[in-house]
């Protein structure tokens, strides 16, 4: 690095090698080589004049990005983010694909120092939330790139999603859902906004990221966010498609976001269920499993609840009958099986709380499966309850049971199904 002239191969390697640094080694050195190496892989992300360097130099800040004490310095984020941003439109695949990833990761690094560390405390205010806006920009961008950078780009939105607080509940707009094409009928995804859209403006940071670190977003900020996944979905390879699924479970754990005010909601829904059902990939179902349960009441699903119940319990019914022609697979079918259980559990254990009268008739028409597959699960856990059980999984088990199995108690009460329900009240002492 010191050598005025390199080789392009020595300067990469170089550069490469602070891509394999660990934060314990990177902090154990003193301030100023610590100051080098940020200071060179930015330089070399920034002016480089070869591919390989830069791309090499966006690995480096990826992997810098997620060591926690470099958010001490909003100075430091800014200059990370701006270097990973240039990248972002650069001509060559690779430095696009390496600078991409950086940006996932810088994304996911603030969204785990949100609670740790004190960004928010930072007096430049603006500065830091300039820089998230562009975060926010360039993601968005990268959303209508090459797969391998689809798939950052939506990794990065989910993590941005998680902690932007959402202050306004407005409706879609002219975006049109087609929810059995899952097509878009809405403006194109160029028209989505580009960092020269905030130039000699402040409007694209106040709106987005007012002053206060964590960040303020209207729900036009989620539309286009939601807009992308929904393009990803449809255009986007297998890895693009898990990581829509894992973005939209943060986007359902940002407890500023009232999804049933949400027009879109629906849609999103949507793209799960069918992604579980109908998805050749075993990873992509767990993974759209995984977000279906994140939801914690029934107004989280809106009116997508009838949905989901109904999908996941049609899945459960007919879940041994697809055929597992690869070996491999296997081993996925159980973890899915597990998911699928544990997700239909769950929204079981919020059926009291509807009001939707066809649902209700619904799992009364399906009371005779619930009660057998519910018997299995109770077996299933008194047999294992006589093995050594690790800290509190069995009690988790059995109160996750028994919440589903209450639900549907009080449901049948509810509607006069008595009968039912007394088998159903059986059943739940027969587990205590």
């Amino acid at each position: 690095m010191h050598n005025p002239f390199p080789s392009c191969k020595v300067k990469a390697a170089s550069v490469t090698c602070f891509a394999g640094i660990t934060s314990s080694v990177f902090f154990s050195l003193v301030q100023e080589k610590q100051g080098f190496i940020l200071s060179a892989v930015i330089y070399a992300a920034k002016h480089d004049e070869v591919p390989s360097v830069r791309s090499a130099a966006c690995r480096a800040i990826g992997v810098i990005s997620c060591f926690p004490q470099v958010f001490n310095s909003a100075e430091i984020l800014d200059k990370l983010i701006h270097a990973v941003e240039i990248n972002t439109h650069d001509p060559s695949v690779s430095v696009r694909i390496t600078a991409s990833w950086a940006l996932a990761n810088l994304c996911d690094s603030i969204r785990h120092a949100i609670d740790t560390f004190a960004l928010e405390g930072s007096t430049d205010h603006n500065a830091v939330s300039e820089s998230l806006a562009l975060l926010t920009a360039c993601a968005l961008r990268l959303s209508n790139d090459g797969d391998k950078i689809k798939s950052n780009a939506v990794r990065a939105l989910g993590n941005l999603s998680r902690f932007v607080k959402c202050t306004t509940h407005p409706g879609f707009h002219d975006k049109i859902m087609d929810k059995t094409a899952l097509s878009l009928k809405t403006n194109s995804p160029d028209e989505l906004p580009s960092t020269s859209d905030c130039e000699g403006s402040n409007r694209c940071a106040s709106n987005i990221f007012r002053p206060a670190f964590l960040g303020v977003g209207d729900s036009r900020w989620f539309e286009r966010t939601v807009q992308a996944f929904i393009s990803c979905v449809t255009t986007g390879n297998v890895k693009v498609q898990w990581n829509v699924c894992h973005a939209l479970s943060n986007l359902f754990l940002n407890e500023t976001l009232r999804l049933e005010e949400m027009d879109w909601a629906s849609s999103v829904f949507s793209i799960l269920l069918l992604l579980l059902r109908d998805s050749s990939n075993f990873k992509i179902k767990i993974q759209a499993a995984v977000a279906l349960a994140v939801p914690s009441s029934v107004l989280d699903y809106g009116n997508s609840f009838s949905d989901v119940v109904r999908g996941l319990l049609h899945l459960m019914e007919n879940l041994g009958s697809d055929q597992i022609s690869v070996p491999s697979s296997f081993k996925y079918r159980v973890a899915l099986e597990n998911q699928l259980t544990s997700t239909l559990l769950h929204v079981l254990s919020l059926a009291s709380s509807t009001d939707n009268e066809p649902l209700k008739a619904f799992l009364v028409k399906k009371a005779s499966f619930l009660e057998e597959w519910l018997k299995g699960l109770c077996l299933s856990f008194l047999a294992s309850n006589t093995q050594p059980l690790v800290g509190n999984i069995g009690n988790q088990k059995k109160e996750i049971i028994c919440k589903a199995i209450c639900s549907l108690t009080e449901l049948y009460n509810g509607v006069k199904q008595y009968a039912i329900a007394q088998k159903f009240d059986e059943l739940e002492k027969s587990i205590q």
